[in-house]
C-alpha cells in the first residue's frame, strides 16, 4: 500500500507542481479549441520550436527510455545504429522531403488525420476506413507498451502497487487528451520535451561521472566482453561495444538480425508510416515552419535516444565496478589476469540458494552468471551435503534487475544517482510517456471518429463525440493490455511490431500518394492489404517470439514456436523485411496495370 512517509517530499512536490502545469496546458488547449480543425490539427499554426518538440516527444517514449535503453544494457551499443537511423531517417528525411509533401498535399484536400489524407489522395473511402481500422486495433498495443514502462518506474518510485500506478497515470492522460484535443497535446508535448531533453542530459553526465569518465569508462566497458553470458554468446553477441556477429544460416547471427532487421530497421524506417507523427507535419502553416523545426528536432532525438542507449549499455560497467558484492560459489574460473570468473549466487534471504538470472532454487545447478570477482572470501556453505567455499563477485546490469532488461535503467537510477536525480528522472519518464502516450489516444479517437464514423454516417456533427468515445475506448484496450502484458522485453517488442506493422502496411501506399502521380487507388488497396497480411501472417507463423506468445503456431507444427524453426535466422528476421518489399512491389505492378486518377484530381493533389 502507498505511504507518504516512505515518499520524500521534494518528490511530492514535483510531481504535483508537473501535473498542476500540465492541466493548466491542456486547459489551455480547451479553451482555444474552438473548431475540429483546432482539435485534430491544432488549427494549423503551430509554432516550430513547439511542433519540433511535440514530434520529438511523441517519438519517444518510456519504449526508448527504458524500454531499448535495458535492451543497450543486454546487448550494448549496436543499438546506436537505431539512433543514426532515427535521425537520418525520422528527422531528416522527414522533414526535408516527406513533411512538406503531406503538409502541402493535407492542406490542399483539407486533410485532418492521415488515414483521411489516404483516403482523399485516392479518393477511397475504403483505404481511409481500413486504414482507421487498423490504427484503431493496433494502436493500443504500442500505448500498453508505453504505459507499462511509466507505471513499473512510478510503482518502484512511489511504493506503490503496479495496477495502482498504471490506472493513475492513465486517469491524468487521458482527462486532457480527451478535453484539450491535438492543442492541448502539442502545449503539454511542449513542455514534456523540454524536461526530458535536460533529465537525459544530467543523466549522461553523471553517468560518466560514476565510472570513471568517457575514455576510462568505454574501455572497462569494452574490456567486460569475457563476460558476455553464454546464452547470449551463442546467438552471437562479442561485448558491449561491438556489433554482433554477422551471417545467415546459424543461431549464431541471431542477435544481428534482432538488432538490425527488428530494432533498428523496424523502428527507424517505420517511423515515416507512423499516424500521430505525420498528422504533425499539417499543424503548421508552411514549409519554413518544417525547416526551421529540424535542428531542434535532430537535437532533442540525439539527447533522447543516444542518451539511453549510451548509459543502457554503461551500467555494466558501473554495477561490475560499484555494484553490490554478490555471494555464491565458484562453478568455473574465466580470464583469471581479469580476475573473472562464474559463480552461482546465494540468495540472502532464509539462506535459500538461488541463481543470479533466476530465483529458482530447483534449478541452481543448472544456471550461471558471470561477475567480477571482488577477492573476498565469505566463508563456506551446504550445497547437496558438500560443503563449499562461498565468495563475493559484481555482476552485469542484468543481474541486479533480475533478468528483466526494462528494470535496468531504474535500477542504475535507484542505487547510482543522487536521490534529487531521481525526481528528476521520474518527471522525464512521466513527460516521455504522457507526451507519447496521448498522442497514440488522440490518434486512436480520431481514427475511429473521422476515419471509420464519418465515412459511414455521413455527417460531421458528431465527429468530435465520438472522437472522444473512440479515445476511451482505446484507453481501456491499453490499460487490459498493460496489466496483463508486463512481461520481460515486452515494451521494445511492442513498439517494433507496430512500427514494423505501420510500415509495412502504410508506408508505400503513404510515399507512392505524395511524390508519384502514377500511384493508383487500386495500387494503394492491394498495397495496403498486402502489407497488413504478409506482417500478420510473419508474427502469427514465423517470427519466432512473437508466434510462440499467440500459441497458434505450436498447434500447426506440433509444438515448434515457428513455422520456420528447422531454419536459423528465418524465426528471429523482422516482417518488416518480408512485407514492405512485398508491399513495394504489389502497388507498384498494380498502379501499372490499373488506370490513373483524373488529371484534375491529381492536378489538385500536387498543385
Amino acid at each position: 500500500m502507498f505511504s507518504f512517509a516512505e515518499v520524500d517530499f521534494l518528490s511530492v512536490v514535483a510531481v504535483l507542481v508537473y501535473l498542476l502545469v500540465t492541466v493548466y496546458l491542456g486547459w489551455l488547449g480547451y479553451v482555444r479549441t474552438k473548431t475540429a480543425a483546432d482539435y485534430l490539427v491544432a488549427g494549423r499554426k503551430t509554432h516550430p520550436f513547439v511542433m519540433a518538440l511535440s514530434y520529438g516527444a511523441t517519438f519517444i517514449s518510456t519504449s526508448a527510455i527504458v524500454g531499448f535503453g535495458g535492451l543497450a544494457g543486454q546487448f550494448g551499443m549496436s543499438l546506436l545504429w537505431l539512433t543514426f537511423c532515427n535521425i537520418f531517417v525520422g528527422i531528416f528525411l522527414a522533414f526535408v522531403f516527406v513533411a512538406p509533401a503531406a503538409r502541402r498535399m493535407g492542406h490542399h484536400l483539407d486533410a485532418h488525420t492521415f488515414p483521411e489524407l489516404l483516403g482523399r489522395r485516392y479518393q477511397s473511402r475504403f483505404v481511409q476506413v481500413f486504414s482507421g481500422l487498423i490504427i484503431f486495433l493496433f494502436m493500443p498495443m504500442y500505448a500498453s507498451a508505453v504505459l507499462i514502462g511509466a507505471s513499473k518506474y512510478i510503482a518502484t518510485q512511489f511504493r506503490i502497487e503496479y495496477g495502482t500506478a498504471l490506472l493513475i497515470f492513465t486517469f491524468i492522460i487521458g482527462s486532457y487528451v480527451l478535453v484539450g484535443g491535438l492543442k492541448g497535446v502539442m502545449y503539454t508535448d511542449a513542455l514534456q520535451g523540454t524536461i526530458m531533453f535536460l533529465g537525459m542530459v544530467i543523466l549522461l553526465v553523471f553517468t560518466y561521472v560514476k565510472i570513471g569518465g568517457v575514455v576510462d569508462g568505454h574501455q572497462h566497458l569494452t574490456d567486460l566482453a569475457p563476460l558476455v553470458p553464454p546464452r547470449l554468446k551463442a546467438i552471437g553477441q562479442q561485448g558491449w561495444t561491438a556489433m554482433p556477429v554477422f551471417g545467415f544460416g546459424s543461431p549464431k547471427y541471431d542477435l544481428w538480425w534482432l538488432i538490425i532487421s527488428s530494432l533498428t530497421f523496424g523502428v527507424g524506417i517505420g517511423v515515416l508510416a507512423q499516424p500521430q507523427l505525420i498528422v504533425r507535419f499539417m499543424t503548421v502553416k508552411s514549409r519554413r515552419e518544417l525547416n526551421r523545426a529540424i535542428p531542434t528536432g535532430g537535437t532533442f532525438i540525439l539527447a533522447m535516444v543516444g542518451v539511453a542507449y549510451v548509459v543502457g549499455s554503461l551500467t555494466n560497467s558501473y554495477f561490475t565496478q560499484h555494484g553490490a558484492p554478490l555471494p555464491g560459489r565458484i562453478v568455473e574460473m574465466g580470464d583469471q589476469e581479469r580476475n573473472q570468473a562464474v559463480i552461482v549466487r546465494m540468495e540472502q534471504k532464509d539462506g535459500v540458494w538461488t541463481d543470479m538470472l533466476r530465483k529458482d532454487k530447483d534449478r541452481m545447478a543448472a544456471r550461471t552468471a558471470p561477475v567480477v570477482l571482488t577477492g573476498t572470501s565469505v566463508g563456506t556453505a551446504t550445497v547437496e551435503g558438500r560443503e563449499v567455499p562461498v565468495v563475493e563477485g559484481r555482476g552485469l546490469a542484468i543481474v541486479y534487475a533480475d533478468d528483466d532488461p526494462e528494470l535496468i535503467i531504474p535500477k542504475f537510477i535507484l542505487v547510482a544517482l543522487p536521490r534529487w536525480f531521481g525526481v528528476i528522472f521520474l518527471l522525464t519518464l512521466l513527460a516521455a510517456a504522457m507526451s507519447t502516450v496521448s498522442s497514440q489516444f488522440h490518434a486512436v479517437g480520431t481514427s475511429i471518429g473521422r476515419d471509420v464514423y464519418e465515412q459511414f454516417a455521413g455527417s460531421r456533427q458528431k465527429t468530435v463525440p465520438v472522437t472522444r468515445t473512440g479515445i476511451l475506448v482505446g484507453i481501456v484496450i491499453a490499460v487490459l493490455i498493460s496489466y496483463y502484458a508486463r512481461n520481460s522485453t515486452f515494451i521494445a517488442r511492442a513498439t517494433a511490431i507496430f512500427f514494423g506493422l505501420c510500415a509495412a502496411s502504410f508506408l508505400p501506399a503513404f510515399l507512392g500518394g505524395i511524390f508519384w502521380r502514377r500511384m493508383t487507388t487500386a495500387g494503394a488497396m492491394a498495397s495496403i492489404f498486402t502489407g497488413f497480411t504478409v506482417s500478420a501472417f510473419w508474427l502469427v507463423f514465423v517470427k519466432a517470439k512473437e508466434a510462440s506468445d499467440i500459441g497458434l503456431v505450436r498447434l500447426v507444427t506440433g509444438g515448434k514456436n515457428s513455422i520456420l524453426a528447422d531454419h536459423p535466422n528465418w524465426p528471429s528476421v523482422d516482417s518488416l523485411v518480408i512485407a514492405l518489399p512485398a508491399s513495394i512491389m504489389v502497388g507498384v505492378v498494380v498502379s501499372l496495370l490499373t488506370k490513373p486518377a483524373a488529371q484534375e484530381h491529381l492536378n489538385k493533389c500536387f498543385a
